[in-house]
């Protein structure tokens, strides 16, 4: 079973920055994983925001090039997410996630929140 924990979601004002953190833990290699960060707003469906591959190619959603960086740190089986330039359209549930052996785990998710 893999587990992942996402953490530091928060209220910020527009134009701030947030750094979120995603740590695995269970039975899995974290090294040969890609990792993907997705965001829900309310009304509207799951996307996906950034992704990085177990050597370290990276993509975004176009809505964040530019503003939000992924990166990972295999020694502490953790995946990060810098968000700079905060939108409000950016409030969202955050959620990473993996697929590993055939099986596709999500972490419970962290509030982000962008007031205008």
């Amino acid at each position: 079973q893999v587990q992942l924990v996402e953490s530091g979601g928060g209220l910020v004002q527009a134009g701030g920055s947030l750094r979120l953190s995603c740590a695995a833990s269970g039975n899995i290699i974290f090294s040969i994983v890609t990792m993907g960060w997705y965001r829900q707003a309310p009304g509207k469906q799951r996307e996906l925001v950034a992704a990085i591959t177990s050597g370290g190619s990276t993509n975004y959603a176009d809505s964040v090039k530019g503003r939000f960086a992924v990166s990972r740190d295999n020694a502490k089986n953790t995946v990060y997410l810098q968000m700079n330039s905060l939108k409000p359209e950016d409030t969202a549930v955050y959620y990473c996630k993996t697929d590993y052996r055939r099986g596709a785990y999500w972490g419970q998710g962290t509030q982000v929140t962008v007031s205008s």
